[in-house]
């Protein structure tokens, strides 16, 4: 986990989606339901460290979705865009800005990243809740939105 700086770090979050349910996972630190994600590591964009964190957390490659300008050209490398951008404190003293991407598994295998969480585990809308403990209802809504939005446009 990077911490780029005392007061504020950048991070993202993947929402992926697969056949109408969303993956989510049990994060053993902070004892919260949460989508794959972490730190925005100095050696990466945030495309990059999206694809590490779904890989790191999930075993999964995954492709993200969104949109693409057509502006790369040398010393410039056009990224997708974040479906969404937050910030959230974390302490007193923390805040994270967060890049939540929407995307969809391309291959691998699913598997449980023990020391950073308690489960893995794909969820249809009615089990969204019946979570325990409880989702945020921020985390759900962005939940329902990916799940809306990814099963409109396959």
């Amino acid at each position: 986990m990077a911490h780029i700086h005392e007061k504020i770090d950048f991070t993202v979050a993947i929402f992926v989606v697969h056949d109408g349910k969303i993956l989510l996972i049990h994060h053993r630190k902070l004892d919260k339901w949460l989508p794959l994600g972490g730190h925005i590591e100095l050696d990466e964009d945030p495309e990059q460290a999206a694809l590490r964190e779904a890989r790191e957390e999930s075993g999964l490659d995954v492709e993200l979705l969104g949109e693409r300008p057509p502006t790369t050209s040398p010393g410039t490398r056009a990224l997708i865009a974040p479906r969404f951008l937050d910030i959230h404190r974390i302490s007193d003293t923390h805040e994270h800005i967060g890049l939540l991407y929407w995307a969809r598994p391309k291959h691998g295998k699913l598997a449980l990243a023990t020391a950073e969480h308690h489960d893995i585990r794909w969820c249809s809308v009615a089990e969204l809740d019946q979570l325990s403990p409880p989702m945020t209802d921020a985390v759900k809504w962005y939940c329902l939105k990916a799940l809306q939005e990814i099963s409109q446009h396959p």
